[in-house]
């Protein structure tokens, strides 16, 4: 594993701010533990009372904690969960943080990603964030396409987006790390997406096709495409629903097949499907699965933010 003392640091006090005395929980799986071990000693070198808590993987992203753990995060003042499959759309990640608890995921985390990643450049990830989510908050509708055949619109209107760069150190604070996007849940949104990587299941070669209808995704067809449909069709009409569309801000991320990463690389916009309670929008479903375009080119209103991959638009 590579050295992984800076980038600990800088999820500790940059991003989380942990300061003496608090009460850090720190949740892994047996895939995750050796990173989990390395946060919980870090957090005890802050002289934050900290405890390691380790679960049996979750079937899905999306999949709640045990009861136990669910109550031990209640109970915290931060959480960090590197986590083979994610808490972050979890109805108990979202009870935690509207109780005031800070809270950092990591699903799918490895040493080698965690090191490179979080060596980013913060201010630039942060201002590239805030950009997309201003002009996804103040526009009505997007649209999203790429050489290999997506043609989306998506259905802003009265929905807030949000801003991953890191910065969890207030109360009630969530993010994903290593961070690196905005986003937003759509109101809805139909067309055609052609996705290079997909949430759980990896690269797909050749890309899936998915085509949405009124915010759902009805079809998929290539690739990892119908394995996607039918993780998602488990949990009936609602693990359907178009939950996310999310812009990757972070230059230090490449293409790996780990979603985790994946959706963060810069020119690139994931859209994600299940739950979006999370995220400002009204479906609560144990699964949230991310889909990436590459080469994407977006428009946001009238304001071009990609361009075929490349970052176009201004930030101060």
């Amino acid at each position: 594993m590579p050295d992984l003392g800076p980038a600990i640091d800088t999820i500790l006090t940059r991003c989380l701010g942990v300061k003496a005395g608090e009460n850090v929980l720190v949740i892994v799986d047996p895939g995750t533990r050796s990173i989990g071990e390395a946060l919980r000693d870090g957090a005890r070198a802050l002289a934050a009372e900290a405890v390691l808590a380790e679960m049996d993987e979750r079937a899905t992203d999306g999949t709640e904690p045990p009861p136990a753990i669910a109550a031990a995060m209640m109970a915290s003042d931060v959480i960090v969960a590197p986590t083979t499959r994610s808490l972050s759309h979890t109805t108990a990640r979202k009870r935690a943080t509207d109780s005031g608890v800070r809270a950092a995921t990591l699903p799918g985390v490895t040493g080698e990603m965690l090191a490179r990643m979080m060596a980013a450049d913060f201010d630039a990830v942060a201002a590239r964030s805030r950009a997309v989510a201003d002009l996804l908050t103040t526009h009505a509708s997007a649209h999203v396409s790429c050489p290999r055949g997506t043609d989306m619109t998506l259905e802003l209107d009265g929905r807030a987006g949000g801003v991953d760069d890191g910065r969890l150190d207030s109360g009630g604070a969530f993010g994903n790390l290593p961070c690196g996007e905005g986003w937003i849940a759509p109101l809805g949104g139909s067309g055609r997406i052609v996705a290079s990587s997909v949430a759980r299941l990896g690269l797909s070669d050749p890309p899936a096709v998915l085509t949405v209808s009124d915010g759902r995704l009805v079809a998929a067809r290539d690739g990892l495409g119908p394995e996607l449909l039918g993780s998602l069709q488990e949990h009936g009409e609602q693990g359907c629903n178009l939950a996310e569309l999310g812009v990757g801000t972070n230059d230090r991320a490449t293409l790996t097949g780990e979603v985790l990463e994946d959706e963060k690389i810069l020119g690139t916009v994931h859209i994600a499907f299940g739950a979006s309670a999370g995220l400002g929008g009204n479906v609560s479903v144990p699964i949230h699965l991310d889909v990436v375009v590459l080469d994407a080119s977006l428009q946001i209103g009238e304001v071009l933010v990609l361009d075929a991959g490349r970052w176009v638009l201004a930030t101060a």
